[in-house]
């Protein structure tokens, strides 16, 4: 009976390429189903994480800046980007019914920072009446940001203390922000006088023009909340209809174009996993098939010995179990090593929100990928398992004679 149990192992270790095949189908498989399970969850994360850290229900930006193709990366995602408008629309929009909370932003995109080989951008907000930044920044920093104070986002090789100059004026890092996902974690955020005091450095030094605007007559976006009494839709075309030059936005509209196309490459990955499940099983049916049929007298030898139909099923069925097992951990770990070094690549390559889920989350995905690696390799193993065990002993050993 020890030696009984031992067998399945035996049988692995006596015919090591033959194992080692079947065991590759099933890191296949695992692989597969671990890679695009992170992917789809890090889209999800990142999509979740963008509508955290919106936070309004409306953005008013130059009508203008509507014919910039990469508008929605800029207001959502952080893009590089600028444009501009009179700061006199904060007084016409603080006129509209059903406008709650209301605050203005600053755009400024820099050059070649010293923190970076790239160029990044920086959005200023108003501390006064910010109510999208500041409860975001508040995690790392919580005091007031002074002139040259500057918050820097996750990705950038920047730490706090450190000092960073944009155009020819030195700024402080006081605070990281955690990762999102998003351009946003290549972005720098200060106070609106900061940005002004940069784009008035930038035309002193002729490092960029910035389309000739005065920094202290305007602004880049207004974000607003609308009260409860109020529709946001109402509350947007009353500022189309009203208010000139400008186009008020709801975010949820914007959001739903990334949504979209989430759902477009989440439905693809999901498709594709499908596929290899479905030809994993197909090929590993006919492999198993293939490797019975080979030891076919091995297993009539064990009938003679006194080994009943029943255990020889589950003497074929571990075998194939243990095989998907190592298989799927071998699977699962190649996985790993895709997407977990090369995230930025990929998240740069999708061009969506991409946030690599949490490590609880990660662990259950690992579980999930183990789980339904082995249960196919025990179901191919299973298929074939059935049939030898109905099969004649006494038949395959006169034919073999």
């Amino acid at each position: 009976m020890n030696l009984f149990k031992r067998l399945p192992l035996l049988n692995i270790q006596r015919k090591p390429g033959r194992s080692v095949a079947l065991a590759v189908l099933s890191a296949f498989l695992a692989a597969s189903v671990f890679a695009g399970s992170v992917i789809v969850s890090s889209l999800q994360s990142g999509l979740s994480s963008l509508e955290d850290r919106l936070g309004a229900d409306i953005m008013v930006v130059p009508y203008s800046a509507t014919t910039k193709s990469d508008l929605s990366n800029i207001l959502l995602q952080g893009n590089k980007g600028y444009f501009y408008m009179d700061d006199q629309v904060l007084d016409q929009l603080s006129s509209i019914d059903g406008v709650r909370q209301m605050s203005s932003q600053f755009f400024l995109a820099s050059a070649n920072a010293g923190c970076c080989s790239f160029s990044v951008q920086i959005i200023g907000f108003d501390a006064k009446t910010d109510f999208v930044v500041q409860p975001w920044i508040r995690k790392s920093y919580q005091k007031p940001l002074e002139t040259k104070d500057i918050i820097v986002g996750n990705d950038l090789n920047a730490f706090v203390g450190d000092t960073i100059r944009f155009y020819n004026v030195d700024c402080r890092v006081v605070g990281k922000l955690d990762k999102t996902g998003t351009m946003m974690d290549t972005t720098v955020y200060t106070s609106i006088p900061t940005c002004k005091l940069l784009m008035k450095s930038a035309y002193e030094n002729k490092l960029n023009d910035f389309g000739n605007v005065d920094p202290d007559t305007v602004v880049s976006d207004v974000l607003i909340n609308v009260d409860g009494e109020h529709n946001v839709e109402e509350v947007v075309n009353d500022i189309n209809l009203h208010v000139k030059n400008v186009e008020a936005i709801k975010t949820k509209d914007m959001i739903s174009g990334i949504a979209g196309s989430l759902q477009g490459v989440s439905r693809l990955i999901g498709i594709l996993m499908a596929c290899v499940w479905f030809l994993a099983i197909v090929i590993l049916m006919v492999a198993y098939r293939m490797v019975t049929n080979e030891r076919i007298r091995e297993f009539a030898v064990l009938r003679v010995l006194g080994v009943s139909s029943r255990k020889l099923f589950s003497l074929i069925l571990k075998e194939g179990m243990i095989i998907g097992l190592i298989g799927a951990l071998c699977g699962v770990t190649a996985g790993a090593l895709i997407v977990f070094p090369f995230h930025q690549m990929i998240e740069s390559q999708l061009g969506l929100p991409y946030l690599l889920p949490s490590t609880a989350r990660i662990v259950g995905l690992v579980l999930m990928a183990l789980v339904v690696t082995v249960f196919t390799g025990g179901m191919a193993a299973a298929v074939s398992a059935n049939r030898i065990s109905k099969m004649d002993t006494g038949l395959i050993l006169r034919e073999d004679q």
